[in-house]
C-alpha cells in the first residue's frame, strides 16, 4: 500500500500545529517520521489513521482519496507507547480480541492467534497475563494484536518508549527484521533520530509543523537541507562558526601548517570503543571532537594537554554556518 499527504494543513485554534505537509510512502517501506516533542508527527499519523480530519489537504491510499473515510475503512493497525492491553484477558485473547469483535470463525481465530504468537516469539506464553510480562514481551503482544486483523498499513507511535534502552535495542533489530518478511508498509513516529537511522528506509524530518526533510538516514547525515536537520540527525560540534560532525575534527599533538588552531583539552570521556575529547579554543570557544580509543591511547591526550585542531572538508554540509 502506497501513502500519500498532499499539503496538509491542520490548526488547533490560532496554534497551526501542520503547516503544508507533503510526502509518499512507497508500498512496503519503513518510513521514520522524525522531530522533536511537539513538531507534528503524532498529528500526521492521526490524520493517516482517520482518527484526526485535517483542515486542507488530502491522504491518499494507492492512489484513492480517502481524507474522510472511517479508521474501519483504511485498513491500518496501531502500536503505541503504551500498550492499553486488556489485564484481566491472557495473550492470547489480547491477540485474539480484534477477530473476535469481528466475528470471526472460532477456527479462524485459533490458528491466526497460534500463527502470531510463533511470529513475534511468544508462543509458550499465551495462557499468561499481561502482568506476568516483561515490558519488551508485552510491546511483542500489542504488535502481534495490531497484525491480527491483517492491515494493509501498520502505524507505530513511539512504540519503544516505554522500553529500557537494552530492551529498546533488541526490539528495533527485531522489528526491522520482521517488517522485512511481512513486507508491510509500516509508520514509525519517533523523537529518537538513532531509531530512525538504524531501522528505516526513509526518514521525514519535522519542526513545527513543517517538513524539513526528506531523505535515506544517510542523505539526512551526510548531506542536511539545513543546520536543525543537520544538529537532530546526529552528533554535532559548532567550529570556527559552522557546525561539523565531531568526527571531523581532526587533532594533532604537532601544529602541521598555520591552519590549524591551537586548543587546550578539556577532558576526556571514553564511552567503548569511542572517545569525546572536549578542547577549549584560545579564543575561548569550546568543541568537542569524537575519536577511537587507539587514537586517543596513541596521542596520550588527556586533560591540559597544548593540541592543534582542523575540520576536514568532506561536504557542502560541514560549510553550513550558524545562525
Amino acid at each position: 500500500m502506497t501513502i500519500e499527504l498532499r499539503g496538509i494543513m491542520r490548526r488547533f485554534g490560532a496554534f497551526i500545529a501542520l503547516d503544508d505537509i507533503s510526502f509518499e510512502m512507497p508500498s512496503g517501506s519503513l518510513t521514520a517520521l522524525v522531530g522533536p516533542s511537539g513538531s507534528g508527527k503524532s498529528t500526521i499519523l492521526r490524520i493517516i489513521a482517520g482518527l484526526e480530519t485535517p483542515d486542507r489537504g488530502s491522504v491518499l491510499l494507492n492512489g484513492m482519496d480517502v481524507t474522510r473515510a472511517t479508521p474501519q475503512d483504511r485498513g491500518t493497525g496501531f502500536v503505541f507507547q503504551h500498550y492499553a492491553m486488556f489485564p484481566y484477558m491472557t495473550v492470547r485473547d489480547n491477540v485474539a480480541f480484534g477477530l473476535s469483535v469481528r466475528r470471526r470463525p472460532k477456527s479462524e481465530i485459533r490458528k491466526r492467534v497460534g500463527d502470531l504468537l510463533e511470529l513475534v516469539e511468544l508462543d509458550s506464553l499465551g495462557d499468561r497475563y499481561p502482568s506476568q510480562l516483561s515490558g519488551g514481551q508485552q510491546q511483542r503482544v500489542a504488535l502481534a494484536r495490531a497484525l491480527a486483523v491483517e492491515p494493509s498499513l501498520l502505524l507505530l507511535d513511539e512504540p519503544f518508549g516505554a522500553l529500557d534502552p537494552r530492551v529498546r535495542q533488541e526490539l528495533r533489530g527485531w522489528l526491522r527484521r520482521l517488517h522485512d518478511e511481512l513486507h508491510l508498509t509500516t509508520l514509525l513516529v519517533t523523537h529518537d533520530q538513532r531509531e530512525a537511522m538504524e531501522m528505516a528506509d526513509q526518514a521525514v524530518v519535522i519542526e513545527h509543523g513543517r517538513v524539513q526533510q526528506i531523505g535515506s538516514p544517510l542523505e539526512l547525515y551526510d548531506r542536511p537541507a539545513n543546520a536543525f536537520v543537520m544538529s537532530f540527525v546526529g552528533p554535532v560540534t559548532r567550529f570556527g562558526g559552522a557546525l561539523r560532525r565531531p568526527h571531523d575534527l581532526e587533532i594533532q599533538s604537532v601544529r602541521p601548517d598555520p591552519s590549524w588552531r591551537p586548543a587546550v583539552v578539556e577532558g576526556v570521556a571514553r564511552l567503548g570503543f569511542e572517545v569525546r575529547v572536549h578542547m577549549r579554543l584560545f579564543d575561548g570557544e569550546r568543541i568537542w571532537s569524537q575519536i577511537t580509543y587507539a587514537d586517543q591511547q596513541s596521542r596520550s591526550l588527556a586533560a591540559g594537554a597544548h593540541v592543534f585542531v582542523k575540520a576536514a572538508q568532506t561536504g557542502t554540509w560541514s560549510q553550513m554556518v550558524v545562525a
